[in-house]
């Protein structure tokens, strides 16, 4: 893969990214069973992957692996079904938003778990996603809807700042895609009890979504991110990807009419900002969250 290719590549897995929200909200079916739908059709790409595409030797899991493993699959779990309720209670661009104030939460519990001490400009990112984030609310009322579901993405941002350091903690030894694989199936087998009895009520379009979901914005975007890291630093492909709330925003826009004020633009824009300084400052950093594409 030649550098101009994997950035193409980064692109095309950023737009599969942005779409995440967008196919969550076509899907007439409970953030429970898209979520499990997702990670089994994920688990069944990511293996397709390793079997035919990756490079990299998977290794023997020890103890501790399978206990970081066990964490970050529960994790996900938690991230993803906070998202896609956020999602259906607020839309696609309040959810995508709120999910992107995760730059902000790795800094502050980097600092707490790793004892590293926050800067100066770490403190600006945290600033300008707070404020992002004050703007893209247009009202703080709990009996809003749009308010809820901002509250729900931020806890996805939140579970997905702590699955990126629990995936740190244990860097050096699981490959990512081995690592994904894993914690996928740790998601189904943690939502098969409550996605088992409303499966047969899921229509074929709503599995036609799901099963894009899975393949498509998690499965290959993941793979592309991953493949695209032999050629291209962490940095430039996490600027690439602050591209994901753009992308899915739009096609939001375009498709549900979720026509944005020119005040959650801003707050997006502040958000997205944070997003490119937070690559920058990670760049000086080795860190698997690097190695984890930020999907949601």
């Amino acid at each position: 893969m030649t550098p101009r290719t994997a950035l193409g590549a980064l692109h095309i897995g950023a737009l599969m990214f942005g779409l995440t929200g967008v196919f969550g909200k076509l899907a007439a079916a409970s953030p429970a069973v898209i979520v499990f739908g997702r990670a089994v059709f994920a688990v069944l790409a990511l293996a397709a992957f390793a079997r035919f595409a990756s490079p990299t030797r998977w290794e023997k899991l020890r103890g501790r692996d399978t206990r970081r493993l066990l964490l970050g699959g529960l994790l996900l779990t938690g991230h993803w079904v906070s998202f896609f309720i956020s999602v259906k209670v607020a839309g696609v661009a309040i959810a995508t938003l709120g999910f992107a104030s995760f730059p902000a939460f790795t800094v502050l519990l980097e600092g707490l778990v790793f004892r590293e001490r926050i800067r100066a400009n770490e403190i600006l990112l945290v600033v300008l996603v707070s404020v992002g984030l004050v703007l893209v609310t247009p009202t703080f009322d709990l009996a809003s809807g749009a308010t809820t579901g901002l509250l729900w993405a931020v806890a996805s941002g939140l579970l997905f700042s702590l699955l990126s350091l629990t995936n740190r903690a244990g860097s050096g030894h699981v490959p990512p895609v081995q690592a994904a694989l894993c914690q996928n199936v740790v998601v189904g087998l943690c939502l098969l009890p409550m996605a088992a009895p409303q499966l047969a009520e899921v229509r074929p379009l709503d599995w036609l979504w799901i099963g894009l979901l899975g393949v498509f914005c998690t499965g290959l975007a993941h793979s592309l991110f991953v493949a695209s890291l032999a050629v291209i630093k962490a940095r430039t492909a996490a600027v690439v990807f602050a591209m994901e709330p753009v992308y899915g925003i739009t096609i939001a826009w375009l498709l549900f009419d979720e026509n944005p004020t020119l005040r959650m633009l801003l707050g997006g824009v502040l958000i997205i900002v944070a997003i490119v300084v937070s690559s920058q400052l990670d760049g000086t950093k080795k860190s698997n969250a690097g190695a984890q594409a930020p999907s949601h």
